[in-house]
């Protein structure tokens, strides 16, 4: 039994490959870029702070209570990010900004490892797999920032283990049966997912593919002469959009939860102001992997000898269009292609050989065992000094050296507070959320990354005063404003046009904020 035993358990070993070694590379740098990662300024902050409110009360805020500008306006957001903000802010009271980080950073990797497995299964190859999970993973670089989004590309990877899994063989004609308990997960995801983010309709979508699909089998199956025996197969996709659905009124707004969305989707100032609700083109790298990774994947259904489904096209184009409207579509398209193209490069690969006549016999065994034994190792041990409690070692470049990241106006903050600066404060829309988190009540804040909070006009006055506008000072005046805290990147004019004004006085400087006061302070 021993010997027996042994045989295995070394039989086992023997079939660690290189190919399992790209995996882990793969998975491990996903990791690792996400760990070495800082918080960034702009969201992470406002939705720690709500979530503080929500400990602290043991209800969802319904109005803002942060600024100055719209106080006591109505701001129906919370209840969509309530659940997230809640678990971030728990998270950062237990362990601060590196077990934020690390916490994020599990996330965000599960959900890559389970489209690559996904990957796996269909394609029946490791290498397969690892390339499509990178080319998923160059599609989410820019959407890799600590907030409560994150969570939903773990989500919508469940949703797809269930579609893939549902709908039934693989490459290698390997089929899967889901059993009655797969509706736990369908449900579970929903509920979360629409008490952390308004991009649940993702969810919904990727099931209603899966419906219409079955539906065409069936009419195809139908217009071909065969009877109605493949309509049983509508039941498991109609149960899980139906109990999906369900799951989604579970939230505080209940089926009003869609009037967020016309909201998002319909503010002009968060179309025009956001960066990431832009269209995306070869001017931005972000934009410009989208574009080519589109062309690709198209060249990759067209060219593949193995004709893709109703389902596939559909979600090929759904997305496609999602990511052409608005950058923040892009790490969707890559999410849900990466299984579509490990069913087709497979099929391409051997269209190749066939083409190049080149016969592939066995593979030889691998010689190398140890050798990826000890690469394996080694990217584990990088995995292990790239956390957040250690990375400091590391000699990343400055901006990633922190948990929290420089742009953030930390020691600007502590200053004004410190000195008791006068407000009203003026500031650019980044330093907002940390302002709301490190110095509220004492500084309400003129505007934060809340966009669809604020009206037009008050997003108009804040550009304008950016840039230093001949009217910058009449417009301080119209809010009150008695301290400016302002980014030496983004607010160079207003610099110069503070610095050249008698009204006002440099107090305090640094690499990531300075600070302005009315030069009548003392």
């Amino acid at each position: 039994m021993k010997a027996m035993a042994s045989g295995r358990f070394k039989h086992a070993l023997s079939g660690f490959s290189i190919e399992h070694v790209w995996c882990l590379t793969t998975l491990a740098g996903i990791f690792v870029f996400l760990s070495t990662h800082p918080i960034r300024p702009q969201d992470f902050w406002w939705h720690i702070k709500a979530g503080q409110e929500i400990a602290a009360t043991g209800h969802i805020p319904s109005v803002d209570s942060f600024s100055f500008t719209v106080p006591g306006q109505a701001y129906p957001s919370y209840e969509i990010y309530w659940l997230m903000e809640l678990t971030l802010y728990s998270v950062y009271a237990l362990g601060g900004g590196a077990l934020v980080v690390f916490f994020h950073s599990l996330i965000v990797t599960t959900a890559y490892g389970l489209v690559l497995w996904l990957c796996r299964w269909l394609s029946s190859s490791w290498r397969v797999a690892a390339l499509c999970t990178l080319f998923a993973a160059a599609l989410g670089l820019n959407d890799w920032n600590v907030r409560p989004q994150a969570v939903t590309f773990l989500l919508g990877a469940v949703l797809l283990w269930v579609v893939y899994y549902g709908r039934g063989v693989n490459t290698a004609g390997a089929r899967r049966s889901l059993r009655p308990w797969w509706l736990v997960p369908v449900f579970g995801s929903m509920v979360v997912w629409v008490n952390s983010h308004g991009s649940f309709p993702i969810g919904l979508a990727v099931l209603a593919m899966w419906l219409a699909d079955e539906v065409w089998q069936i009419l195809k199956a139908r217009l071909g002469g065969e009877g109605w025996g493949r309509v049983r197969r509508l039941l498991q996709p109609a149960m899980a959009l139906a109990v999906a659905l369900l799951a989604c009124l579970i939230n505080p707004r209940g089926a009003d939860v869609i009037i967020y969305l016309d909201t998002m989707g319909g503010s002009s100032v968060v179309q025009n102001l956001v960066p990431e609700w832009t269209p995306p083109s070869f001017d931005s790298l972000h934009g410009g992997l989208f574009l080519v990774a589109l062309l690709l994947s198209a060249a990759v259904l067209a060219l593949s000898s193995r004709r893709p489904s109703l389902f596939q096209m559909v979600t090929f184009l759904s997305f496609a269009i999602l990511g052409l409207r608005t950058l923040r579509g892009v790490i969707w398209f890559g999410i849900v292609m990466a299984p579509i193209l490990a069913v087709h490069l497979p099929t391409l690969a051997e269209q190749a050989r066939l083409m190049i006549q080149r016969p592939i016999g066995q593979r030889p065994a691998d010689s190398k065992v140890v050798l990826n034994y000890v690469f394996a190792g080694l990217v584990l041990v990088g995995v292990l000094i790239s956390l957040p409690w250690f990375k400091g070692g590391l000699g990343l470049p400055e901006e990633k050296t922190g948990v929290i990241s420089s742009e953030t106006p930390v020691e600007a903050t502590r200053f004004l507070l410190q000195e008791g600066l006068p407000g009203p404060l003026f500031h650019h829309i980044s330093f907002g959320s940390y302002l709301t988190w490190a110095a509220q009540p004492a500084y309400p804040v003129f505007v934060d990354p809340r966009i669809e909070l604020y009206p037009p006009e008050i997003w108009r006055d804040y550009m304008e005063i950016s840039a230093g506008r001949c009217d910058w000072e009449a417009r301080l005046d119209g809010y009150g404003i008695n301290t400016l805290m302002l980014n030496p990147r983004a607010q160079r004019s207003l610099i110069e046009a503070a610095g050249g004004s008698p009204h006002w006085r440099l107090v305090y400087e640094d690499a990531s904020a300075v600070l302005f006061t009315r030069e009548s302070w003392r």
